[in-house]
């Protein structure tokens, strides 16, 4: 099934699979376009935007009733697609705050914070969606609804909600004028699972607000 075929003015607005296809299309080229750097001073504010626009979509995949697909086991959607250089990008244009900490699973007792990078989330994030739009494509459209809802629960709905926390709270450091604990030494290669909360704030630095806000957009009002 053509891009053309899928926007065709026939298909219903209103249908359920049009809209969350729709949704997931725009992020990914927005999200793809701020990977470029054209506009570093907006970064930030967009991808705390348009990561909010797609959880939204995340949620009405994971409020709906289990969705089935109509064949019992996937049909191959062929090599997935090199998300590298757009992790690499993100990489560049997120420095120093790509790195952030995060509990994995708020409902396990006594859970340690991990190391995270932005940049793999988004990068993680894209390779799921991806993968069910080549189905939606492809015309499977209950495999695509199916892959998406099931990734969401998985995968990419925590993940892009970690990361969004994450801009939220940078965006907060900023507007509030508080300090940002810089996560010095700290990687996503870290032993930071171990439960030695201390260590993090150990290794923590001081980096005022004021030395990333002009570059990542985040001047305050």
């Amino acid at each position: 099934m053509s891009d053309a075929t899928l926007h065709d003015a026939t298909r219903d607005p209103d249908d359920f699979a049009v809209q969350i296809s729709d949704s997931i299309e725009s992020f990914i080229v927005a999200v793809t376009e701020v990977a470029k750097g054209d506009e570093p001073d907006s970064a930030v504010p967009f991808l705390l935007l348009e990561i909010s626009q797609l959880l939204l979509t995340g949620g009405r995949l994971g409020a709906h009733e289990d969705i089935v697909p109509d064949e019992r086991y996937e049909p191959d959607v062929g090599p997935e697609p090199d998300v590298d250089e757009l992790r690499e990008r993100f990489a560049r244009l997120l420095d120093p705050v790509d790195v952030y900490s995060e509990v994995f699973d708020p409902y396990v007792p006594r859970s340690a914070p991990v190391a995270c990078r932005i940049s793999d989330d988004l990068a993680d994030v894209i390779t799921d969606l991806r993968h069910g739009l080549a189905h939606y494509r492809s015309g499977r459209i209950s495999e695509a609804l199916w892959w998406w809802q099931f990734s969401y629960l998985s995968n990419w709905g925590p993940t892009a909600s970690a990361a969004l926390r994450a801009l939220q709270s940078l965006v907060a450091h900023v507007r509030l004028d508080q300090p940002l604990d810089e996560l010095d030494g700290l990687d996503t290669d870290s032993d930071a699972a171990d439960g030695d909360e201390e260590r993090l704030a150990e290794e923590a630095g001081k980096v005022m607000a004021a030395e990333i806000a002009g570059p990542l957009g985040l001047r305050k009002v």
